[in-house]
């Protein structure tokens, strides 16, 4: 697993600490004496007290946690408008609830098929919010045709019947599955072929992916919910528990 920043700014730290670097020049107000007194009184600290170590990287680490949801929040507030208040965008549950979840996702991510029951019993169990859907096709060009095929499908009014088959589907969405799928659906297939080439369909994509890049998305699926990025899956407990605190204003 690739080490974080942090955890390399430690290392370095503990390396210089025990010696196995060179000296550096002393730190600004500092003489070299000074600083060698310093670091003298942090080795034995360690050696005495092991969990300093410990607390202080947990220290460090929240603080790094905290920066990042900052930024997070601030990157939310700043794209509002495209994740929130896109009439272009589909959605589902109700127009008008008082809480909104933006889902980023892709057709073909097995981590969005999922956790799409608990999306499903959410909407069930609480019927005051609105799900807006944000088609993120990065597993390749399976994904594009299907993103594809849904933005097509939203011209038809059958936007979420066939984003439900698809996200059901256990197979590739290759071009003859989305036609079956499509059928199924109550879709007109020879118009939906015709619109999934459209270019208007490809700058909607080409938009979703510029926003989940200002976001710091990196996968699917990926939820906004209040003020707060979800990355990855997760279960309807924890899926109400966020409702809950964007409807406190948290």
């Amino acid at each position: 697993m690739t080490r974080s920043p942090l955890r390399l700014l430690l290392a370095a730290g503990l390396c210089f600490l025990a010696g196995g670097a060179p000296a550096q020049e002393a730190p600004p107000g500092f003489s070299a004496a000074q600083r060698a007194e310093i670091l003298g009184i942090l080795r034995q600290a360690l050696r005495e007290d092991p969990t300093i170590l410990r607390d202080a990287l947990a220290g460090l680490e929240e603080a790094d946690r905290r920066d990042r949801s900052a930024a997070q929040r601030a990157a939310i507030a700043d794209n509002a408008e495209a994740l929130f208040r896109d009439a272009a965008d589909p959605s589902k549950g109700n127009a008008r609830g008082d809480v909104t979840i933006v889902e980023f996702f892709d057709a073909r991510c097995g981590y969005c098929k999922q956790m799409q029951p608990a999306m499903d019993a959410l909407l069930r169990r609480d019927p005051n919010i609105r799900v807006v859907l944000k088609d993120l096709p990065i597993l390749g060009p399976n994904s594009v045709l299907a993103s594809r095929a849904l933005l097509a499908a939203q011209r038809q009014g059958r936007y979420v019947p066939f984003y439900d088959a698809l996200l059901a589907l256990r197979t590739e969405p290759t071009e003859a599955v989305l036609r079956q799928q499509a059928e199924r659906a109550g879709l007109d297939w020879a118009r939906l072929r015709r619109d999934m080439d459209d270019a208007a369909i490809g700058a909607r994509i080409e938009r979703n992916l510029a926003l989940a890049q200002r976001l710091g998305i990196e996968g699917t699926p990926a939820l906004v919910i209040g003020n707060t990025l979800v990355p990855g899956a997760i279960e309807l407990p924890a899926l109400e528990r966020l409702v809950a605190e964007a409807r406190a204003g948290r």
